[in-house]
């Protein structure tokens, strides 16, 4: 009995209140799996109506129907969608849409759905697009670029600071 270090006993383990024995998957909600095929579908029919000129549309449908049960492919794919529906709408045109959003069934849930798009294509940093290289120098320091000069990167970001600011209004 004197052997046994009485520090090292896990209490939490022995009470079953404890959040150490609480079920994790009961607080997220059960969400049916959604191929990547299925999100390239739903984002060529969000395509089709961008092309016809249909942004609020075009911007409502991929809000409507985020892919939270897609693997991580199938999520890219709607967030190049999200973003490119971003990028067509003007500056002008963004306040009065957000607000046509938040007034529709709905509508707040959508907005949050917007701001999580937004925040993850500002977290991704560079365009979907661009690949980042590291090419060694001479001088045995190693010089970071995207490929293709990285333009489109700052163009990409300044239209999410923009979404983000007429959002949060």
């Amino acid at each position: 009995m004197a052997n046994i270090n009485w520090r090292t006993i896990n209490i939490d383990a022995l009470d079953p209140d404890s959040p150490a024995n609480f079920d994790l998957s009961s607080l997220a909600p059960a969400v049916a799996p959604v191929s990547t095929a299925d999100v390239q579908t739903n984002a060529q029919s969000i395509r089709q109506l961008l092309r016809g000129g249909d942004n609020e549309g075009a911007l409502q449908s991929a809000l409507e129907n985020p892919p939270y049960g897609a693997d991580d492919k199938g999520k890219e794919v709607h967030l190049s969608v999200v973003i490119e529906i971003l990028q067509s709408i003007r500056q002008s045109d963004m306040s009065p849409m957000l607000s046509r959003i938040y007034g529709a069934p709905g509508g707040t849930e959508a907005l949050d759905v917007l701001m999580k798009y937004i925040y993850k294509g500002m977290a991704q940093g560079a365009p979907s697009g661009t690949k980042r290289d590291i090419t060694p120098q001479p001088t045995g320091f190693s010089q970071i670029h995207t490929r293709g000069g990285g333009e489109g990167g700052g163009q990409a970001m300044s239209v999410l600071l923009s979404w983000h600011e007429k959002g949060y209004e």
